[in-house]
């Protein structure tokens, strides 16, 4: 038998309520990590955990808004608290479709404050720590509609996609500096690019099927992918297996940016 990649680390898990955040969840407990599932949608949260707890055992349910500073530090405390320490975090919770601003505070500065909180922590630490950032392909190229050439040109027209691809590159970069400033404390910082995964936050989408059509031929691979498969990268960059990787933004893009 295989043996358990997370066996007795403890996570968080932020945007655990659905998609990436509920596979990447379920998938760390079945490496056997003891699990914080984290979202500003509580019920959801604790509709992860009490799911990972009927199949793995350990994992409690938090609400957490990534965008308050005291929030996430607490709730990292809490995850270490309850499970006598904090090994991973997988900084995941972001948005689409919202406006600059908002998009910039929960996709940037979300992530910064639990890459601020977290890399601290985990650097006091003998045994140091993980953290794996959510990135995207947005944040290593720029993204195509199947009509590129209509547009509205007007202020503000692109604000949502604007600020979403700002937001994604910001996360590379911030993972590249932590990741440098934490390594020699045992803290390793990594990313994963997603492609277009079929999750709810790409039903819009999907519900055109000419959009549909369109975006996943952007993928060499021909389809869009699975949330189970970042997952299964994110349980990697947590793992003692990737303990020589620190500072990459790592495509899970289906051949999307070998374009």
């Amino acid at each position: 038998m295989r043996e358990k990649a997370l066996l007795n680390r403890k996570a968080l898990v932020t945007g655990a309520a659905r998609g990436i955040g509920r596979a990447t969840a379920e998938r760390f407990a079945e490496e056997g990590a003891w699990v914080a599932c984290a979202d500003i949608n509580e019920e959801g949260a604790q509709e992860t955990a009490n799911t990972i707890q009927q199949r793995t055992g350990k994992a409690i349910a938090m609400q957490l808004d990534v965008t308050d500073q005291n929030a996430f530090s607490a709730a990292m405390n809490r995850t270490a608290e309850e499970f006598g320490g904090f090994d991973i975090l997988f900084n995941n919770a972001g948005i689409a479709g919202g406006d600059w601003a908002t998009t910039l505070e929960v996709n940037l500065t979300g992530v910064y404050n639990g890459l601020a909180y977290g890399a601290h922590l985990m650097s006091q630490a003998d045994s140091g720590g993980s953290i794996v950032n959510t990135a995207s392909i947005a944040g290593l190229v720029g993204l195509i509609g199947p009509r590129v050439g209509d547009v509205t040109i007007e202020p503000g027209a692109f604000s949502g996609a604007a600020g979403y691809i700002a937001s994604k590159h910001g996360v590379a970069g911030l993972t590249k500096q932590f990741a440098l400033a934490f390594a020699s404390s045992g803290v390793r910082v990594n990313a994963i690019a997603p492609g277009y995964i079929e999750t709810a936050m790409t039903a819009n989408v999907r519900e055109s099927q000419e959009y549909n059509d369109f975006i996943v031929s952007l993928h060499p691979i021909g389809r869009m992918g699975q949330p189970e498969e970042i997952a299964s990268a994110a349980a990697f960059l947590a793992s003692d297996d990737a303990s020589f990787i620190t500072g990459i933004v790592l495509p899970v893009d289906g051949g999307y940016t070998s374009r």
